[in-house]
């Protein structure tokens, strides 16, 4: 039987820096969730759906796609697709180039939405993330959120900018 190598225990300095990373990851969902659901009766998971497909081509995506950039389930997804219909706002379709996926479409009622909601919401990242960064920090906070997504996923579409 091989030795068990000893685990690479964090020191002080990196504790209380994966305690608060641990933190600001429960909470600043919650957050955005928050200020979405008052301002606009959104999840913010329903919300990046909505934004998702506001940025794609012609405001279509395959589900399979769009679960990827929102970071859900596929059966997740269909659950909100299915609420973001009854409302107007999302389309579904099979793909005319395959049949065998679905694409999902942001309707013009869909867009107005997104329209309205973005700015409240863009107002709460600045509010939560950036105003209480100094321009250099903010820099900082982009590389580390790259280098780190880069080990998780090198292939996510944020580290090249080409959204979804």
């Amino acid at each position: 039987m091989a030795d068990a190598q000893e685990p690479r225990w964090l020191d002080e300095d990196q504790s209380r820096t994966w305690l608060a990373l641990a933190a600001l990851m429960m909470r600043l969902p919650a957050a955005l969730d928050a200020q979405l659901q008052r301002d606009a009766g959104l999840s913010h998971f329903e919300y990046q759906v909505l934004a998702g497909l506001s940025m794609a081509p012609e405001r279509t995506l395959r589900m399979s796609v769009l679960a990827g950039f929102v970071e859900g389930s596929l059966p997740r997804l269909s659950q909100v697709v299915s609420r973001l219909e009854k409302r107007g706002w999302v389309e579904r379709t099979p793909d005319p180039a395959d049949g065998r996926y679905t694409l999902a479409i942001l309707t013009d009622s869909g867009w107005d939405t997104v329209v309205a909601t973005a700015p409240g919401h863009v107002a709460e990242v600045q509010r939560l993330i950036f105003d209480a960064l100094t321009k250099a920090q903010q820099r900082q906070l982009g590389e580390i959120g790259r280098r780190i997504l880069a080990t998780i996923d090198p292939g996510d579409p944020c580290l090249t900018g080409r959204l979804p």
